[in-house]
């Protein structure tokens, strides 16, 4: 493979691609390509470390090439004299809090691609400092593509981790609630998705006090036979929310598939993600020391930032991508400020004290501490006085094939900036951080939209709110009327709205 094709599997700060063939999708995460990945990996954690024979810990979620893949990630890492400890079914969270105790790794590789369909696959790398940036993941793609590794003979091993990480959220509740069952008389219902989060059942919650009854999808399944492990999709939510009310659950719990996300839902079947999630983690952190920076993505409505600044916080909107949200908030708590939380609308959420780690099972640890803290009151009344927008929603558009995506997209929302500025009833906003973000008055739609560039895609995503019914209407309208200039743009998906 050439060093063009080693980069075309990076994907942020992941190492994505299709590891099973089906129509229209052929195979991209070769045996070849995984373990020169590996062996380069193994390489450069030398490189960083001075570790002559790093040991290397290899975990994966539930999907149906996992297996392959471990024994392609072994072969690389021991090709080239590391050592590697096979840590079985894992949370991507685990595999970097591993690296945190007397596990004995020095680096660690994750199998996942979230909540990507069946056939796909990947690579997450973490160094006990953190996971690695994107263009460390381009260092290491770099060198698979020159090859020509060094030769040994390293070892393997096993051991499950996952048993160690479950106990120390459960020592976590039981120390900040001062009790050894703190969830008892609740009932807690949790779905898995068959991913790899039906741990948190038997081994969190059970200890906990808590009735499980109705928790479902706990056991592993690769084919993902009854939704995708994914808070953000409808079909999912639909499922674990019916189950909520169906047995008369106090709280409802969704994970990813390897369980950096999660999303939750009320006992009356309401969803508590996006808007939600964050103003519920805010409110419980901002109760606890006011004056913090709460660091979301740029998707967020104003409603949150009115949210946090009556509760004492200060909402920094910034660029998607939970590495880019983390970043800033550890920027801001090198400046002093004092940010605890940087959480996506996507429900990737990672706290201060939690070294940072996007986690959505210690998210929803720390929102169940809440939960046995609150006696009678319900999670919900922690965010009663949220302003959510009369409607939302969110378009993607398309761009020609072969086009410069990013250069013509980049020029769209140059031009819409300054449309923008020409319109009296059209504001920019004063903080933005990614694409344009422009305020429509109450007789334009009352509202916002932000029109950006995916990250990694040849998408346009267009997010809109507004204060009142039709509203969205009126600026979806507006927008078509300013890209349906644009041949390169398909636009199919806004007319249907607007039409």
């Amino acid at each position: 493979m050439t060093e063009k094709e080693f980069l075309s599997l990076r994907n942020g700060t992941d190492v994505r691609g299709t590891a099973i063939g089906v129509e229209g999708d052929p195979v991209t995460l070769t045996g070849e390509a995984v373990e020169a990945i590996a062996s380069a990996f193994t390489v450069w954690v030398s490189q960083r470390t001075g570790i002559a024979s790093p040991t290397i810990a290899v975990g994966h979620d539930s999907r149906l090439s996992a297996g392959r893949i471990s024994e392609e990630v072994t072969r690389g890492v021991t090709a080239c004299g590391g050592n590697v400890v096979l840590t079985g079914l894992s949370s991507t969270p685990s595999m970097f809090m591993l690296l945190q105790s007397d596990f004995g790794a020095d680096a660690s590789v994750m199998i996942t691609a979230s909540h990507l369909p069946f056939q796909k696959n990947g690579l997450k790398f973490f160094l006990p400092s953190g996971g690695l940036e994107g263009s460390e993941v381009e260092e290491v793609l770099l060198l698979a593509g020159k090859g020509n590794f060094p030769k040994g003979a390293g070892s393997v091993s096993s051991r499950s981790y996952i048993e160690e990480y479950s106990a120390d959220l459960v020592r976590k509740v039981r120390e900040a609630t001062g009790t050894e069952k703190p969830l008892a008389g609740k009932r807690i219902l949790v779905d898995a998705g068959n991913g790899a989060g039906g741990f948190y059942v038997e081994r969190v919650l059970i200890p906990l006090g808590a009735d499980t009854t109705g928790s479902q999808f706990l056991d592993p399944d690769g084919r993902f036979p009854n939704h995708i492990p994914n808070p953000e999709n409808e079909t999912a939510m639909r499922s674990v929310s019916e189950a909520v009310v169906k047995n008369k659950a106090d709280f409802g719990i969704i994970f990813d598939t390897d369980v950096d996300r999660a999303g939750a839902v009320a006992p009356n079947g309401e969803e508590i993600n996006r808007n939600r999630l964050i103003a519920l983690i805010s409110a419980i952190l901002l109760e606890e020391k006011r004056g913090a920076y709460i660091v979301t993505d740029s998707v967020t409505s104003d409603g949150l930032t009115a949210f946090i600044r009556a509760h004492g916080g200060v909402h920094r909107r910034f660029k998607r991508g939970y590495k880019n949200v983390i970043n800033e908030s550890k920027r801001l708590c090198a400046e002093g400020k004092y940010s605890p939380l940087a959480i996506e609308t996507s429900g990737h959420a990672a706290l201060k004290e939690n070294y940072f780690l996007d986690d959505g099972a210690y998210l929803v640890t720390r929102l169940l501490i809440a939960l046995a803290k609150a006696g009678k009151r319900g999670l919900l009344d922690l965010i009663a006085d949220l302003p959510e927008p009369k409607e939302a929603a969110e378009v993607r558009l398309s761009f020609a094939a072969g086009c410069d995506f990013k250069t013509l997209g980049a020029g769209v929302i140059e031009d819409f900036k300054r449309y923008a500025e020409e319109k009296p009833y059209l504001a920019l906003s004063p903080e933005n951080y990614e694409g344009v973000r422009v305020n429509f008055d109450k007789d334009h739609g009352d509202g916002w939209v932000l029109v950006r560039m995916s990250l990694h895609e040849p998408i346009m995503p267009i997010n809109a709110e507004s204060d009142r019914v039709g509203g969205n209407l009126s600026i979806l309208r507006e927008l078509y009327g300013f890209l349906k200039g644009y041949p390169f743009l398909n636009t199919e998906n806004l007319q249907k709205i607007i039409k």
